[in-house]
């Protein structure tokens, strides 16, 4: 019984360490903050609050569009990779993890050659009036690109998660796999969708090396407090973070609530 104790006594201090190490930061960024520069960054001041406002609701906007076409796209593709076994299959599956394990600004360098306006497909999004280079799109581009991995992952989980059996019993009764899909395997995805949706979004959101080098402009809140940081100094810089992380605190409670839902 003591070897147990002194056994969970040692995993629970490694563990405090490792939440410690994690929460230092947070604690540290909230004791840092001004709140009247806080005040003036997003209310006070004319130009700093538009700036702060218009670059956080941007922010917000492109995570929103990468997280929803990731989510269209992300349903089918796991699908696929977890229903149905091809050759080929896990070369699929490495090429999907590829820009987990890439550098951001390598990240950057690959969008602009494939997207740009003279990279590999940039001459066909000209022509439906697509421009990646300091746009909207190249943003959301960016953002989609570098939460790809972390939207599949998640879906693969949820259709994994799913009993095969429930879906052959409603195919031996005569439904078709679209109507199987709808009523039985979508209802049981749902929890995994959100999921997979707010991870996305919270990485998308969490992104600024790409996006340094795809779209500076418009300013993205990653971007700007980079800027920030340069121009005006720490305590600006940290005004900008404190609502990133006050963002971020509230997607994931919103998130482990679903989970555990």
């Amino acid at each position: 019984m003591l070897k147990i104790e002194k056994f969970l006594l040692t995993f629970a201090a490694i563990a405090s360490l490792g939440i410690l190490f994690v929460l230092a930061p947070i604690i540290a960024l909230f004791i840092a903050l001004d709140p009247s520069t806080l005040y003036k960054t997003w209310i006070a001041d004319p130009l700093l609050s538009s700036q702060a406002r218009d670059a956080l609701l941007l922010t917000l906007e492109a995570a929103f569009a990468s997280s929803l076409v990731l989510t269209i796209i992300g349903i089918p593709l796991s699908y696929f990779l977890t229903r149905y076994s091809f050759r080929g299959k896990n070369i699929v599956e490495a090429i999907i993890d590829i820009p987990l394990m890439i550098p951001h600004a390598v990240a950057g360098i690959m969008i602009i050659l494939a997207y740009g306006r003279r990279g590999l497909l940039g001459p066909f999004l000209s022509l439906i009036g697509i421009r990646i280079e300091d746009s909207f799109w190249g943003i959301v581009a960016t953002m989609m690109f570098v939460s790809f991995p972390i939207m599949i992952d998640t879906l693969k989980l949820g259709y994994l998660s799913i009993d095969e059996s429930i879906e052959l019993v409603a195919r031996s009764m005569g439904a078709n796999r679209l109507n199987t899909f709808v009523k039985i395997t979508l209802p049981l995805l749902v929890p995994s969708i959100v999921a997979g949706f707010l991870l996305s979004w919270a990485r998308a959101v969490s992104e600024v090396g790409a996006i340094l080098i795809v779209a500076y402009y418009p300013k993205s809140i990653n971007i700007l407090v980079f800027e920030w940081f340069n121009t005006y100094g720490l305590k600006y810089a940290v005004s900008l973070s404190f609502v990133l992380v006050l963002f971020s605190l509230i997607v994931f409670i919103l998130l482990k609530t679903v989970v555990r839902k």
